[in-house]
């Protein structure tokens, strides 16, 4: 189920989500978004609409300490909240001695992170990326479109490119920026 599409230009980021909800073969549309803002933070999910809702209404993070970069703060204060909230509030789960989440797009001070379901942070050399199961047919709009300046233009396309492909995604679109 779902797209997430980021974009980061200008020192701002745009992340875009689509309203499905899939189960089997059945798809609510669905009211809550899938993007939205926690203090400094732009997120967009996929996965689990639990996880994004304690994303949302539960994640809190310190504030980054002066003397820690960006990168370094999403890889360890901002992971260990988010590992911290997805297990105190029953959604984390643990295989194999391996802990798992789910899947995320997060702007922060003007980079897009992508959190991995093993949360792992990344940032792509791209620019921009995409979650959940349109992800390959939002990449390649976003790729198609780059050089257009009109960043939420390119964002509504590429979840229109992928709603078109993918039997997961639909709209209405949800887009911010951060």
């Amino acid at each position: 189920m779902t797209c997430i599409v980021g974009l980061e230009a200008n020192g701002k980021v745009i992340i875009g989500g689509d309203s499905a909800g899939i189960a089997d073969y059945d798809l609510t549309v669905r009211r809550d978004p899938k993007v939205f803002r926690n203090g400094p933070f732009l997120i967009g999910y996929t996965d689990s609409f639990r996880m994004g809702q304690l994303l949302r209404f539960r994640l809190h993070v310190e504030k980054q300490h002066p003397d820690v970069d960006d990168f370094e703060f999403m890889a360890t204060v901002f992971i260990d909240a988010v590992r911290s909230c997805l297990g105190t509030h029953g959604f984390r789960k643990r295989e194999n001695d391996v802990e798992s989440g789910g899947t995320f797009l997060v702007g922060y001070r003007g980079i897009l992170y992508r959190i991995g379901a093993d949360f792992q942070i990344g940032v792509s050399a791209h620019g921009f990326d995409a979650v959940g199961c349109g992800a390959s047919a939002a990449l390649g709009a976003l790729a198609a479109t780059d050089g257009n300046d009109d960043l939420f233009e390119r964002v509504r396309q590429a979840l229109t490119i992928a709603e078109r492909f993918s039997a997961g995604v639909r709209g209405p679109f949800v887009i911010d920026a951060l």
